[in-house]
């Protein structure tokens, strides 16, 4: 939102809080000198905002905006994103046992709520938790790449909703191409999960930082029955997955690295299978071979990889020796 736009949201807030009877479509056309559509983009606008906005139908059928409490700075701006921060931040420090951190975290968001109305603590909650749902963090350390906060804001708006996302993907001058999201994928590189109705029913994968520009649309869609964003994420080893590549992954650690590779979650189905010479043997079911090599590369020449063919042939040439650390 513009400085400008900004500001006729906050004069408008406040006709709203102190005329007795709140302010009109037509009466907004005549303070702010806009267009009838424009008067409605700005109380949608005004109900976005401020928790404490009532639209009603007068005698003369004609439906006025009043903010409930004329004082501005009692204004209750909406908490959807600050609860959403504060309850990812929350889930990574638990996951990453700073338990002190997420209790603490924990104790802000509740005490956010508590100073909301009930009614406005609940839709609040029931925004946020939409959003949470549908997006599924894969922690991974290094370097990741960066996206651009508008196109991610307008994903987090559809995913809300949910609504359907216009977006310009892969090349910046590319035709605009219409999605239905269905999730969210961060990591190091991190992924939109949707349908395209143009192509089909299939679920894909778009790079998020190959898309250019995103606009959440005012339409809303079913997602695709029986999609469970945790189920979809666990069939890839990292973010992206091919499902031609997914079937069962083995691999084999030398003893020397087996109680290191023993400490690590490769995935959540692993199973590991100590070997009586002092070897491991790890196997998950997963896509992604490239993802995989990656990862494999980090081992050097301690891991092997027994399945599948393909993954054992990318990554045959590069084993090395002269690694000083385990990852």
């Amino acid at each position: 939102m513009s400085f400008s736009k900004a500001q006729d949201l906050i004069r408008l807030a406040k006709l709203a809080a102190t005329r007795r009877g709140g302010i009109s479509l037509d009466e907004i056309c005549v303070e702010f000198g806009v267009a009838h559509r424009t008067a409605q983009r700005m109380t949608e606008a005004l109900e976005t905002a401020f928790v404490n906005v009532e639209a009603k139908d007068g005698p003369d059928r004609r439906r006025r905006w009043r903010v409930s409490d004329a004082l501005l700075d009692r204004l209750q701006p909406r908490q959807e994103t600050a609860l959403e921060a504060l309850e990812i931040a929350g889930r990574n420090a638990q996951a990453e046992g700073r338990l002190r951190h997420a209790h603490a975290l924990g104790d802000i968001r509740d005490g956010l709520l508590a100073r909301l109305a009930p009614k406005d603590a609940f839709k609040t909650e029931a925004d946020a938790e939409a959003v949470l749902t549908a997006m599924g963090s894969v922690m991974r350390p290094g370097p990741k790449a960066n996206l651009l906060p508008e196109v991610l804001d307008a994903v987090i708006e559809a995913l809300r909703g949910p609504f359907r996302l216009r977006l310009r993907y892969g090349e910046p001058d590319a035709a605009e191409r219409i999605i239905e999201p269905h999730g969210l994928l961060l990591g190091h590189r991190s992924y939109l999960v949707a349908r395209q109705p143009s192509r089909g029913e299939t679920i894909l994968n778009f790079r998020m930082d190959r898309i250019h520009a995103a606009e959440a649309l005012d339409e809303s869609f079913c997602f695709a029955r029986g999609f469970s964003l945790q189920d979809y994420a666990a069939r890839a080893f990292g973010v992206y997955q091919d499902p031609e590549q997914y079937g069962e992954v083995v691999w084999r650690f030398v003893p020397s690295a087996a109680a290191r590779a023993a400490e690590f979650r490769f995935h959540p189905t692993q199973a590991l299978e100590p070997q009586e010479d002092g070897s491991l043997i790890v196997r998950f079911h997963a896509a992604g071979w490239l993802e995989m090599a990656w990862h494999l590369y980090q081992w050097g020449d301690k891991v092997e990889v027994l399945a599948p063919e393909g993954l054992r042939a990318l990554v045959a040439r590069y084993r090395r020796s002269d690694f000083d650390a385990l990852p």
